[in-house]
């Protein structure tokens, strides 16, 4: 993989890498600034959030075991943060366990890899959220996906639940988004990995569960709206939420 294989309008996005081992960060910092992006680092994870404010990243990459303040913590905390709500995240965790790697995606993280990772494999996963992240519709850039209170605005990439407005993240808000244009159809996970996350790789399936149950929580009383079709997948009804 080389420097071309960005698309030119990644060209310049900054992302912010924190690990608290400088071996680590200088190595993903250079792979990722050879392919045009602006990167930072950070060894003192407690210094993350300041760190965050003046660099203002397109995307952070987090070591989850770190002193002091560990990856999902910061995760935590940026999410709690207006400013970067919705800024992609991606964990790197040294721990193969499945619940390890949940707890990290229900921190608030869009995904993670699992040391020792392969360069080629991060920056795969960096220039996919990063295309997620700053895509905006152009053929339907003025859609309205609406489902009884729950509505999806394209063009503003906001989503709103009886007018109120609802904070996800570009993985969460982009999932939202293909369950409701292919309303009534069955989605599965395999496919939903393949669209959502766009990359060709393997990841566990178990990575869709656990942001359609992010993304239910956030929805509150819409989220009747997706179904769970055991086995399989998810839908989104075509017709009035359920009783």
């Amino acid at each position: 993989m080389n420097a071309q294989s960005f698309d030119g309008n990644m060209k310049g996005r900054k992302v912010l890498v924190i690990d608290d081992e400088p071996d680590v960060t200088d190595l993903v910092a250079y792979n990722l600034r050879a392919r045009g992006l602006q990167v930072e680092t950070l060894n003192e994870p407690e210094a993350a959030i300041g760190k965050a404010h003046s660099f203002r990243p397109d995307l952070v990459i987090l070591d989850v075991m770190m002193p002091r303040l560990s990856g999902v913590q910061i995760c935590r905390m940026l999410r709690a943060d207006p400013v970067f709500g919705n800024i992609p995240i991606i964990l790197l965790t040294a721990r193969a366990e499945e619940n390890d790697r949940v707890r990290g995606l229900e921190s608030g993280a869009d995904d993670y890899v699992t040391k020792p990772f392969s360069l080629k494999e991060l920056v795969l996963r960096v220039q996919a959220l990063l295309r997620r992240s700053g895509h905006r519709a152009r053929d339907d850039e003025d859609a309205l996906l609406t489902a009884g209170p729950l509505v999806l605005d394209v063009a503003r990439h906001l989503v709103t639940v009886g007018g109120a407005p609802v904070e996800l993240t570009a993985i969460e808000f982009k999932l939202l988004q293909l369950l409701m244009e292919r309303r009534g159809r069955v989605q599965t996970r395999e496919h939903l990995l393949a669209s959502v996350w766009e990359y060709d790789t393997e990841i566990e399936t178990r990575t869709v569960d656990t942001h359609v149950r992010r993304l239910r929580a956030k929805l509150g009383d819409a989220a009747e709206w997706i179904e769970t079709i055991r086995g399989t997948g998810y839908r989104f009804l075509e017709n009035a939420a359920r009783a």
